[in-house]
C-alpha cells in the first residue's frame, strides 16, 4: 500500500511576480499526515491560509488564482505541479506577497528543490481516487474539452491549435508521472506580443520579461508601436520585420508551449484533493476548463467519497470457500464469506453472492426477501476474522468474538442477485489479542453498510 509523503525538510525560493513585479519569498513546509496542499499568507494581519482545493479558485484569466475569505494568492499552479507530480500529499507553503514567484516560468526549480530538500515517506495511507467511468466536461464555443478515462496509472494527453504559424497545432503527452520532472517541468509559460498590450492595461505582468517566458512575435506591428512595449516591458527594442521567438533563451522542445499546457494541468489537478489514477485526455486547454474539470472531479470523489474494490469475477481468489472454511469455524448457514480477493497487511476484501436460496429470506421477509442487517455486519466481522487469522499460526485453533459495534450505518437494501464486496481495515494494530477494525459493504460502486467493530482473538479450548 502506497503512503502519504511531505517533505523531509523546508525550503525558500526567492524572485519576482509575474503579474504584480513584487520581490516575492515562498517556503515550503513539511505537513503533517491527512494535510493536503495549504497556502499562508504570512505579510496578512492573522497569517490566514487557504486551503489549497477547486472549490476555493477564484480567477482563471491568467493562471489560477486562490482566494478564501478576502485572501487571495495568484500563481500557484507551477508549484503545485511539482508537489503533485513527485508525490507530495501534504505540504505548507508561506507566501509573504499575493502570489508565488515565476522564477523562470516553469517548474523545473520548485523539482530541483524538492529533490535537494527530500521526501519522507508518512504512516497514512495514501488515497487515490481511481476513475472507474469517463467524465467529461466541455466548452462548445471555445472548443475545449477535458476527458479524463480509466487506467491503471496518472497520465495526460494534451492537444493545442493556436491562431499562430509557429504553434497552429501540437500535442505532448505524459504517460508516466516519474517522468515529468525531465519531460515536463522545464515547459516554460508563454506569451503573444499580441496580448501583452492587453495584459499590462489590465495592470498584469509586470514582472514579465525576457527570461520567464517564451515570447511569441508572429503578427507584424509597426516599430514604433513595438518599440513602446519594449520600453514598457524594459526590455532591449528589436527589429519590427523579424518575426519568431524572441525569449533569450531557446525553445527546450518544439512542442513547449503545449508541454506547459500539460504543466498547468498537473498543477490544477492537484486542487482535486486526491491523487487520481486515470487518462486525462485535453483539447484545448486553459486554466478555467481545468478549473470546471476539477470542481467536477470534486463532486464525484464526494458522491464517491468511500470507492468499491475493483472486483474481477475472472481472477482466480486468494482465498477459496475450502481455505475459507480451515480459517474460519463458521459453517452452513453462518459462512457468509464466499471468497477473498486481496489481502494485506492491514485490510482484506471479500466477496459474498446473495441467491434467493439464502436461508434467511424464508422469514426476512418472504414477500420481499432482504438480508438482515445484523448479517451484514456479521459477514463484514468475519471478514476481518480472517484478515487477523491469516496471520497466526495455526489460526484453525483460534477464534475470533465481538466485543463491540459502533457507528453502523445500512445505506440501501441488499436483495437476491447482489454480490457483496466487504472492505474491512485495521484501525489498530491487534494487541493483546484485541483488534478494532472498520468495514464497509458495497453493491457496484455504492456502499450499502458500514461499522466500527472491536474483536477478540481467543485460542480455542
Amino acid at each position: 500500500m502506497n503512503k502519504q509523503r511531505t517533505l523531509k525538510g523546508s525550503f525558500s525560493l526567492f524572485g519576482k511576480g509575474l503579474h504584480t513585479g513584487l520581490s516575492l519569498t515562498v517556503t515550503f513546509n513539511p505537513a503533517p499526515e491527512n494535510t493536503g496542499y495549504k497556502i499562508q499568507r504570512i505579510d496578512v494581519d492573522g497569517q490566514p491560509i487557504i486551503d489549497a482545493h477547486a472549490d476555493n479558485v477564484s480567477d482563471t484569466q491568467r493562471g489560477t488564482v486562490l482566494s478564501s475569505k478576502g485572501v487571495r494568492v495568484s500563481t500557484v499552479e507551477h508549484a503545485l505541479a511539482a508537489l503533485y507530480a513527485l508525490g507530495i500529499d501534504n505540504c505548507l507553503m508561506q507566501v509573504n506577497g499575493p502570489e508565488f514567484p515565476i522564477l523562470d516560468g516553469s517548474a523545473a526549480t520548485y523539482v530541483d528543490r524538492i529533490k535537494q530538500v527530500g521526501i519522507e515517506e508518512q504512516n497514512a495511507p495514501k488515497d487515490y481516487y481511481i476513475i472507474r467511468h469517463k467524465i467529461e466536461v466541455k466548452d462548445e464555443e471555445n472548443g475545449c474539452c477535458i476527458t479524463i478515462l480509466p487506467d491503471d496509472e496518472f497520465s495526460i494527453t494534451v492537444m493545442c491549435s493556436f491562431e499562430s504559424k509557429f504553434i497552429s497545432s501540437q500535442f505532448a503527452t505524459l504517460d508516466n508521472i516519474e517522468k515529468f520532472p525531465e519531460e515536463v517541468a522545464p515547459a516554460r509559460t508563454f506569451v503573444f506580443v499580441r496580448d501583452i498590450e492587453p495584459l499590462l492595461n489590465a495592470n498584469l505582468i509586470k514582472g514579465g520579461d525576457m527570461d520567464n517566458a517564451i515570447v511569441i512575435y508572429e503578427r507584424q506591428i509597426s516599430q514604433e508601436r513595438l518599440d513602446q512595449l519594449a520600453e514598457l516591458l524594459n526590455v532591449p527594442t528589436m527589429d519590427a520585420t523579424k518575426l519568431g521567438y524572441i525569449q533569450h533563451k531557446p525553445l527546450v522542445w518544439d512542442n513547449e508551449c503545449t508541454r506547459h499546457k500539460l504543466l498547468d494541468i498537473v498543477g490544477d489537478m492537484a486542487l482535486i484533493g486526491k491523487p487520481i489514477k486515470g487518462r486525462i485526455i485535453a483539447t484545448r486547454p486553459g486554466h478555467t476548463i481545468n478549473n470546471k474539470f476539477a470542481r467536477l472531479m470534486r463532486r464525484e470523489i464526494r458522491k464517491h467519497e468511500i470507492q468499491a474494490p475493483i472486483y474481477d469475477p475472472n481472477e482466480v481468489p486468494l482465498m477459496d470457500n475450502n481455505r475459507i472454511r480451515e480459517l474460519l469455524p463458521h459453517r452452513y448457514p453462518m459462512q457468509l464469506i464466499d471468497k477473498v480477493i486481496a489481502i494485506g497487511p492491514t485490510s482484506i476484501v471479500g466477496v459474498k453472492n446473495v441467491t434467493a436460496n439464502e436461508p434467511f429470506f424464508q422469514g426476512h421477509f418472504p414477500q420481499e426477501p432482504v438480508m438482515p442487517g445484523v448479517l451484514m455486519v456479521e459477514a463484514m466481522a468475519q471478514c476481518g476474522g480472517l484478515l487477523i487469522l491469516n496471520t497466526l499460526e495455526d489460526p484453525e485453533h483460534w477464534s475470533t468474538y465481538f466485543l463491540r459495534i459502533d457507528e453502523v450505518k445500512f445505506r440501501q437494501k441488499v436483495v437476491p442477485g447482489d454480490t457483496l464486496l466487504f472492505r474491512v481495515e485495521l484501525l489498530h494494530p491487534l494487541r493483546h489479542g484485541i483488534s478494532s477494525m472498520k468495514g464497509y459493504i458495497f453493491v457496484g460502486d455504492q456502499v450499502v453498510a458500514e461499522a466500527n467493530f472491536t474483536a477478540q482473538i481467543v485460542k480455542n479450548k
